[in-house]
Parts: C-alpha cells; sequence; structure tokens
C-alpha cells in the first residue's frame, strides 16, 4: 500500500514542504531514496525500534521510502517522525484519512518518545500558508512553533500518542501562545543594567548616539577599563524588537538550534561574543550543512568583537560586504542561499599589544614599530565601516568606590527612542 506524509526541510531560515512517500510491499529490505544525507539512512534502525514499542510489528516486507522534492538534500533526524508514521500506514496499521492534514516532525528515540528538534518555527509558517489542519511536535517545540496563529500545534511526547491521534482513539489538544501578550510580558527585561557602570560617562554617550544612529562603534582602551563590560549592556538602550524582528530573529535561532527550550519568543535583542579562534564559516554561516553564522545570530542586535586584532585578518574580511548590505549570500557548489545580517557591530582592543600605551599610572613597554604593526591587523575598509572610535580611560578609585548608581538602562533608552522617532518623523516619506 502507498501513504504519504508531510514533513518539511529547511533551506536558509526558511522551510520547504517535504512529501514522503512509502511503499510496503512484498519482498525485504529497507530504501530511503530522495537526497537523504546519513542521518535519514541511520533512521532505520531507530524507527524499528519505535514502532515496536507502539505494540505493533515492523513490516517483514520490502520497504520503500521517497522523499520529494528528490533534488533537495534532506538532513538530520527530524524525519523519524514522518517515516514511522508513514510506514505503519503503508502496513495499513494507521488510518490514511488524516496524513494529509498533518505536517509530522521530530525524532524517535529507541523507546519511542520524541526528541527536540531544530527549525519549528519556519515549519510552522509554512504549514499555514499549506492550509494545514495542524502540526505535530515533540513537545519540547510545542512553545515554539506555537507563536504561529491560526495553525494548532500539538506537543507530544511519543509515537505512541501520535498513534492514536491518527486513528481516532485520543484527542490532542493544541498548545495556545498568545503571542503578542507573551511579547509585550517580556520587553523591558535585561540582564545587564548601565546603573552598574560607575564613571565612563563619555563611553555612555557615545553608546547612545550609536543606538540612536545605528553606528558601528570602536572601543580602544587599556585591560581593565570596562569595555567588555559596558558592551554586553549595549542592548538594554537599544530599541525594543517589533513583533516581525522578534519572528525573524526566533527563527534565525530555530534553525541553527540556539533558541532556549521552551522559549516563545525571542523578545531581547541578541548579543553575540564570538572568540577571536572563530573561522570564516563559523562567522558568516555556510558548512557542509549549512547553518547561520555568528553574524547572523546578531541579526537585528549586536556582534561584539573582542580583542579585534587577534582576531585572523581572513575572519575580519569576510565581514565587509554584511556590513555594507546587511545580508549575506553563501554559494557553495552543492547549495546557495541566504541569511538576514543587520547587525550593530562593537569591537573593542587594546592601544598596543602590552595595552598600556596612554595609561595614566602604568607605562607602555612597546615600541612604536610593535604599537604600529599591532594597529596595522586591522585594515582600512573595515575601519572605515566602524562610524565612532572612542578612547576608554580607566576608572579612578574615587569613582569605583562612590554608592551612587549610575544613569539606568532605562533612562538612556529612553531618549534613543525619541531620538529614532525624530529621524523618522524627519525621513521622507
Amino acid at each position: 500500500m502507498l501513504a504519504r506524509t508531510i514533513a518539511a526541510a529547511v533551506h536558509g531560515i526558511d522551510a520547504i514542504r517535504v512529501e514522503i512517500e512509502v511503499t510496503v510491499d512484498w519482498g525485504s529490505g529497507f530504501m530511503v531514496i530522495g537526497l537523504p544525507d546519513t542521518a535519514v539512512k541511520e533512521s532505520a534502525e531507530r524507527v524499528r525500534c519505535a514502532i515496536h514499542q507502539t505494540g505493533f510489528d515492523f513490516p517483514g516486507k520490502k520497504v520503500m521510502v521517497n522523499m520529494s522534492p528528490a533534488d533537495i538534500k534532506k538532513e538530520g533526524s527530524a524525519y523519524d517522525l514522518p517515516l514511522a508514521v508513514g510506514i505503519l500506514a503503508g502496513d495499513e496499521k494507521i488510518s490514511p484519512d488524516k496524513l494529509d492534514r498533518y505536517m509530522l516532525m521530530g525524532e524517535l528515540s529507541l523507546d519511542g518518545s520524541l526528541r527536540p528538534i531544530k527549525g519549528a518555527l519556519p515549519m510552522a509558517i509554512l504549514a499555514r500558508e499549506l492550509h494545514l489542519d495542524g502540526f505535530i511536535v515533540p513537545r519540547a517545540n510545542a512553545l515554539e512553533a506555537a507563536v504561529v496563529n491560526n495553525l494548532n500545534i500539538y506537543g507530544v511526547d511519543s509515537i505512541i500518542e501520535v498513534v492514536q491521534f491518527l486513528n481516532g482513539d485520543i484527542d490532542l489538544t493544541p498548545t495556545v501562545v498568545d503571542t503578542r501578550a507573551e511579547f509585550a510580558k517580556a520587553q523591558g527585561i535585561f540582564p545587564f543594567d548601565f546603573a552598574d557602570v560607575k564613571g565612563q560617562e563619555n563611553v555612555k554617550r557615545a553608546f547612545e548616539v550609536a543606538c540612536a544612529g545605528g553606528h558601528n562603534i570602536l572601543l580602544v582602551g587599556s585591560p581593565g577599563s570596562g569595555k567588555s563590560m559596558m558592551a554586553k549592556r549595549l542592548p538594554s538602550i537599544m530599541p525594543p524588537l517589533t513583533l516581525s524582528e522578534a519572528l525573524e530573529t526566533t527563527k534565525i535561532h530555530s534553525v541553527a538550534g540556539k533558541l532556549p527550550q521552551g522559549t516563545t519568543l525571542m523578545t531581547v535583542r541578541p548579543f553575540r561574543s564570538p572568540h577571536h579562534t572563530i573561522s570564516p564559516v563559523a562567522l558568516v554561516g555556510g558548512g557542509t550543512y549549512p547553518m547561520p553564522g555568528e553574524i547572523s545570530l546578531a541579526h537585528n542586535g549586536v556582534l561584539f568583537l573582542d580583542e579585534l586584532p587577534e582576531f585572523n585578518r581572513s575572519v575580519l574580511e569576510v565581514m565587509r560586504q554584511p556590513l555594507e548590505d546587511r545580508i549575506i549570500s553563501i554559494s557553495r557548489a552543492k547549495y546557495s542561499t541566504e541569511y538576514p545580517a543587520s547587525f550593530m557591530l562593537v569591537a573593542s582592543m587594546n592601544p598596543c599589544p602590552c595595552g598600556y600605551y596612554g595609561h595614566p599610572k602604568k607605562k607602555c613597554v612597546c615600541n612604536e614599530y610593535q604599537r604600529t604593526h599591532y594597529m596595522s591587523k586591522i585594515s582600512g575598509p573595515l575601519l572605515d565601516r566602524i562610524d565612532l572610535q572612542i578612547e576608554v580611560q580607566p576608572v579612578d578609585f574615587d569613582q569605583m568606590s562612590s554608592k551612587a548608581p549610575g544613569e539606568s538602562s532605562a533612562a538612556i533608552r529612553k531618549r534613543v527612542i525619541a531620538a529614532r522617532m525624530l529621524q523618522e518623523r524627519a525621513t521622507p516619506r
């Protein structure tokens, strides 16, 4: 018997419909065609064990699986659930009546339980566009997918629940999320606040100007002057995400598998701080199995590069085009894709190799050649894309020991939002 189930593949940050056709006929063997990767091919044993947990036997016949469209690579273990359901339907153990009305995705454990998957949000968006009745996912992904309105999201714990639901033995309760209420409730919650920063008023002012205009900024100062500490507080003074920005940001992190479990929407602008040993591919994205890089994970937020001269020059140079175009196009022999990359670049560095050139109390031990060579690690074209460069001096003891709190992030943020609104009114339509 021929059975069909509906699944999805992630391409870029969007999902594409995948139809899984399964035939169970006389013979023996298990074959999957349609450009499956190793993880999909290995699903045979996971599916076999999971089916036994449902109380049914794996068909003792020839099982042929076709994943269409056949010219798109199928990657990952998220196809386990639609494969298992298709095999059971092809063996006439599941009623086929509901199969064309629901999208199924999930990784199976050997005991039949479901593990979370990547990219549940863009898949849910696709399910709504296809006008399906619902999307069945592992319970760990239910809140993430339920952000999509006008679509029933069913979070399940095991394949047994899915089989019983499709056979009409049980009813599943949809996961409901009030997207706008969740979004509004989480606004303004930040782990770091500028009220904790003593002194450095000129740097705070530079950050305020940078956020108001969306400028990139470079901090130059000695170790211990507070560059990293202040950079971490930058998202707290940036304008709040709009709902569309939050959805787009959440999609990127969902595809990359970086979304914390139980998260519905990302409501705080992302802050990414990769180590200086990062590779060009990890920064811009791509790889054997294409994934968003750090510049895309920082989309609508901040990309902080600490110790800028220590980054490999080839890594820094790949940021030239994304800083201009706000998008990264990745073309390889086997695929071509685009990821959004509209981020605010914040970089910090020491003024010299020893770090104390210009320090009011500590003496620099570097000569002029060493300082010049150190600064020349950053190319002119990249520096040209950094709008603000500011020197950060260490805070003296009197300011540091003061009990008076600094200006709060909320107060600075109000001025940033007011400046943005003024710019919007002044911009001709």
